[in-house]
């Protein structure tokens, strides 16, 4: 059966996704995907440059929302209200995208290190200033850090709550655990 060039690229696409999920990013080979899809490492190379563009494409939904979060926050007069919207879109966006999330368990300090990915530290980095209130405290800049790398370390672990529980419940505990604005 001949599949279509946009076959092929989405049946990629569809088995990087199933592989960085059982192996991790690192552990994923270019040979490993192609293996699964029934293709040539080259027709993978023809698609991707390589296995970063993969993952690019395969984030840019999930990175898309997140700049749009960073733009609320900076738009937000106050740091409470700053705090407010961060935590609620970045609850969203963990449950929104637990699967794409789920990929990169263990692997995203790593990630944000590599050139295309380096845009979403310098996001990260004013998601936790928003979050602890943009306080120059420690203790609120640790608090946000450990909430934030929780719900995404844990999020893909809950395919079977639906989304409002799951979202409720980390709101929940995100503003348990962070130290209030004044």
């Amino acid at each position: 059966m001949v599949r279509s060039t946009a076959q092929t690229h989405g049946d990629i696409l569809a088995a990087a996704a199933r592989r960085f999920a059982a192996t991790g990013y690192r552990g994923t080979s270019l040979q490993d995907i192609a293996g699964e899809v029934g293709c040539s490492k080259a027709a993978v190379l023809y698609h991707f440059a390589n296995k970063e563009a993969i993952l690019t494409e395969l984030m840019a939904p999930a990175i898309g929302v997140l700049r749009s979060l960073d733009d609320r926050i900076a738009a937000q007069p106050d740091p409470a209200s700053a705090q407010r919207a961060a935590a609620e879109g970045f609850v969203d966006l963990a449950v929104r995208f637990r699967s794409e999330i789920a990929l990169l368990r263990g692997e995203f300090p790593k990630l944000l290190q590599r050139p295309g990915f380096a845009h979403i530290q310098r996001i990260s980095e004013r998601l936790i200033d928003a979050l602890a209130g943009r306080p120059q405290r420690p203790s609120a800049r640790i608090s946000a850090l450990v909430l934030l790398a929780g719900i995404a370390e844990t999020c893909g672990e809950f395919a079977d709550v639906p989304d409002e529980d799951l979202g409720d419940a980390l709101l929940a505990l995100l503003r348990r655990g962070l130290e209030p604005t004044h």
